[in-house]
């Protein structure tokens, strides 16, 4: 094979480990069927999200898993499928599980990996249901402020008897 090409791959290869690395959560489905326009219109979304979608072919990603330790994440690589790197564990899935309902059978998700924990579909789906990090967030000080405020409620109504 020629030295150039070698070099290509193997860049390839190194791109999808350092993505891989730097990504809390990685989704691969299958895009058989969606239109350029669709593809346009969801990776805007992601973009949105601090996520991307990227095309590779299958045995270059089928290395970089291997590089990475990810061996049960082969099993999902066969027919054309496109890699969702997202730096929040549920954006990208959130994303994505739009999308796949909007578009049925064009875009299908077949699994994926999360905090380097491998996920079938229903996992995924399951992610993508889940608040991103600032819900969670808001969710939690919302929680500890209850208290606080049920505290200075109560305060201003024994103020205000008086």
């Amino acid at each position: 094979m020629n030295k150039d090409v070698l070099q290509a791959k193997q860049e390839t290869v190194s791109e999808i480990v350092s993505k891989a690395k730097s990504s809390s959560g990685i989704v691969v489905a299958e895009y058989r069927g969606l239109t350029v326009a669709q593809i346009q219109e969801l990776r805007r979304a992601l973009a949105a999200e601090h996520a991307s979608m990227n095309v590779y072919k299958n045995s270059l990603v089928e290395r970089a898993s291997s590089e990475l330790g990810y061996e049960e994440f082969k099993s999902l690589l066969s027919g054309p499928n496109a890699i969702f790197f997202s730096e929040d564990v549920s954006g990208g899935a959130k994303v994505l599980a739009k999308y796949a309902k909007r578009y049925g059978d064009a875009l299908n998700i077949k699994g994926g990996l999360f905090e380097g924990q491998f996920a079938d579909k229903e996992k995924v789906l399951e992610v993508a249901k889940l608040p991103s990090k600032e819900g969670l967030l808001a969710m939690l000080l919302s929680c500890l402020q209850a208290p606080v405020r049920q505290f200075a409620c109560t305060v201003k109504a024994v103020a205000d008897a008086k």
